[in-house]
């Protein structure tokens, strides 16, 4: 049996926190071993891979936006309104005139 190092420790308590997602790396291996023997074409165990990172992705995001949400300062209500990001409406500088 071999030894885990202190990264596999942590790795596995990671995942341990996040059942979903050590329920996701589970199913991917499963993928890489083919424990279920049905995957005989590659288009197969791309599709079941692909299907398996979006619900991944899903499910991370999800984590981190719960897991973020705590840590956002609410701000007061008298507070002003902030500037949202967007194009600007500036044409830029004109030009200069040219050294001679």
């Amino acid at each position: 049996m071999p030894i885990l190092s202190a990264a596999d420790h942590r790795l596995m308590e990671q995942l341990n926190r996040h059942p979903d997602l050590k329920a996701r790396m589970e199913s991917l291996m499963a993928v890489v071993e083919d424990a279920s023997d049905d995957l005989i074409k590659a288009d197969a165990a791309e599709q079941r891979v692909i299907e398996e990172l979006r619900q991944m992705g899903n499910e991370v995001l999800t984590g981190w936006a719960s897991t973020r949400a705590g840590k956002i300062p609410v701000l007061p209500a008298d507070a002003p309104p902030l500037r949202r990001a967007g194009k600007k409406s500036s044409i830029g500088t004109p030009r200069s005139e040219k050294s001679t």
